[in-house]
């Protein structure tokens, strides 16, 4: 590449076959429009492209990760173009916005990490990620309200009562909702070569209501997709109380852990 472009990865996968690989990208684009390409060495490839810097260096990166159309609209143009590389064999997704000076300093990288990345791309060979999440209504878990706790005449203490009560009753739906996340959990997680944890999502941008109580992801085996799905459907008629809601399949985004470098 020369000063004006860097190099933008977006994942890296086993070298293909001499021409398969010309043929399987062929009409991809990437972040930028650019034709997405292979960087081949040490038995692995990287997928790439090439972005201008006027448009990705650090200043206007950062200019630019405060407009959430371009982010949105960008962040999917690069897990498309991970989605359609892993159409054609196992990859390692990379993380969104990792740049490389040039093709040279991609290709020391695939030699540096040669071992590293090997073993990842091994241990996700035949497998796929799946998602999950439970939401729960806070209403499904809260026992019926109690009879008067007292408090006599005094207004002010039996005000103080009822609101301590709501909240511990609060509590306790939770931890009830919880506890069901953490059945349906232990359910799927048997059937998952490896699970990984996230955080709730904000009830402001997830649109939900009531409580997120599980946003897992599930490594599972290939031969192992029917069963799988099958199961996430069953618990949901076991438990209705609480909504499943399943995505995939996905390459192993949650599951491997990418190099990175900035331009």
């Amino acid at each position: 590449m020369n000063g004006s472009h860097a190099t933008w990865l977006y994942a890296v996968t086993t070298a293909p076959a001499e021409g398969r690989a010309m043929a399987a990208l062929t009409g991809v684009t990437g972040v930028a429009g650019e034709p997405v390409r292979l960087v081949v060495d040490a038995g692995l490839a990287a997928v790439v492209g090439s972005v201008p810097l006027s448009d990705f260096d650090e200043e206007a990166l950062r200019d630019h990760l405060e407009d959430l159309r371009w982010l949105e609209r960008t962040a999917r143009a690069h897990h498309r173009v991970i989605n359609e590389s892993a159409c054609h064999g196992q990859v390692i997704p990379l993380r969104f916005a990792t740049l490389y000076h040039d093709d040279d300093r991609v290709r020391a990288m695939l030699v540096e990490r040669r071992d590293d990345l090997a073993e990842t791309l091994g241990r996700v060979s035949g497998r796929t990620e799946w998602g999950v999440k439970a939401y729960a209504d806070p209403r499904a878990f809260v026992s019926a309200p109690a009879g008067d706790e007292g408090g006599g005449d005094r207004p002010g203490t039996a005000y103080l009562m009822r609101r301590r009560a709501q909240r511990q009753e609060r509590e306790t739906a939770q931890d009830r909702a919880t506890e069901r996340a953490e059945e349906i959990n232990t359910a799927l997680a048997a059937m998952a070569v490896a699970t990984a944890a996230h955080p709730p999502q904000d009830t402001a941008l997830a649109a939900y209501e009531g409580w997120m109580v599980l946003n897992h992801s599930y490594l599972v085996p290939d031969s192992a997709t029917e069963d799988f799905t099958a199961s996430v459907h069953a618990l949901q008629d076991r438990y209705p109380d609480i909504d499943l809601e399943l995505s995939g399949p996905w390459p192993p985004y949650s599951f491997t852990a990418p190099p990175g470098e900035t331009p």
